[in-house]
């Protein structure tokens, strides 16, 4: 199955140092999905990691290596189904981002894992049908 990788892996992978045997561990996973060649990118997960970048040469440096994953197409289907799950987990007191919600359609629609270290997603989970990659 393929793996979506949420900002916040790709965060500490690329522009953070792992400080843990944990956040170690998740990088060494990412590098191996990397490998197998099952992890996809989306348009808004890329701008998150580009966006905040004040140093010219860093933000050059992370765009050409995130330019090895080619962005999936994101359809209407995934844009209404991203506004029907926030409002879903909104209802059941779940506040999210817009981007959330998108990585959650496109898991659902495209049936993939979200590899994440956001804890949100666990709230998510319990109101909308999305898998977490373990």
């Amino acid at each position: 199955m393929n793996v979506l990788v949420d900002t916040s892996l790709w965060s500490l992978a690329l522009r953070k140092r792992p400080k843990t045997v944990e956040e170690n561990r998740l990088v060494s996973e990412l590098t191996e999905l990397i490998g197998e060649m099952r992890v996809v990118m989306i348009g808004p997960i890329r701008q998150e990691l580009l966006s905040g970048i004040s140093d010219k040469k860093t933000f050059e440096s992370l765009k050409e290596k995130l330019r090895a994953f080619d962005d999936q197409e994101l359809k209407t289907e995934h844009f209404e189904l991203a506004a029907a799950f926030s409002n879903t987990c909104r209802r059941a007191g779940v506040q999210g981002s817009h981007t959330d919600s998108l990585i959650c359609a496109f898991s659902a629609l495209d049936n993939c894992e979200i590899f994440t270290l956001d804890k949100d997603f666990d709230f998510y989970a319990k109101h909308v049908k999305i898998n977490l990659y373990h």
